[in-house]
């Protein structure tokens, strides 16, 4: 994915032969990514769903970072973003919807907009910190169209240094937290021991 774009990472290239694979059969219409960064998997969905047409993405991000990044730099961070999407958009014609916000209330305002149900693939990939994760997992789940998918990333991630015995610390008690809940409507379609984890939305 060099063609032009800025990336100051390889965090999401080795999760991407998992994708290809999920979503080879999908053809997905509209992505909702929670927690965005630079957009590396946004312009992997848009270089792989738009050439297709009508496609459509809503990326959610504060981009003020997490406890774990450095406050200072998440200024360059989204105008990497935004370089990255003005070229993937250059490149193939597709919608875009930046919304710059809480997740919680972005997401919220999606529900109310009218959008549950619509999404084909949403991501979750903002903050860290189990209770957050949690929050996102439910709301995303309503957007989430019965047949889609929902990717969780960092299943495994640990903080490192002060904090790190915290289990809460970590999204892994979110995601347990949502998927035992939400068990009878969804299926988990690839799990650990990689570094994401997908399910399949089953029912409402």
């Amino acid at each position: 994915m060099a063609d032009g774009y800025e990336f100051t990472n390889d965090w999401f290239a080795v999760n991407a032969p998992v994708w290809r694979n999920i979503l080879s059969d999908m053809k997905p219409k509209r992505f909702l990514e929670v927690g965005t960064f630079e957009g590396q998997s946004a312009v992997f969905m848009a270089e792989g769903c738009a050439p297709a047409g009508g496609f459509e993405m809503t990326c959610i991000d504060t981009w003020a970072g997490g406890i774990e990044h450095n406050p200072a730099a998440m200024s360059e961070v989204e105008a990497r973003f935004d370089r990255n999407m003005a070229r993937a958009q250059a490149k193939h014609a597709f919608k875009l919807r930046k919304m710059k916000s809480e997740s919680s209330l972005a997401l919220a305002q999606l529900l109310a907009e009218g959008a549950a149900d619509s999404f084909d693939v949403v991501y979750v990939d903002a903050s860290h910190q189990a209770p957050d994760v949690l929050a996102d997992a439910v709301l995303s789940f309503k957007l989430t169209r019965i047949g889609g998918v929902m990717v969780f990333d960092d299943y495994l991630w640990r903080m490192a240094g002060p904090g790190a015995n915290d289990i809460l610390n970590a999204p892994k008690v979110g995601i347990d937290a949502f998927v035992n809940t939400y068990l009878r409507k969804l299926n988990v379609v690839v799990g650990p021991p990689i570094r994401q984890l997908y399910v399949a939305k089953t029912s409402d």
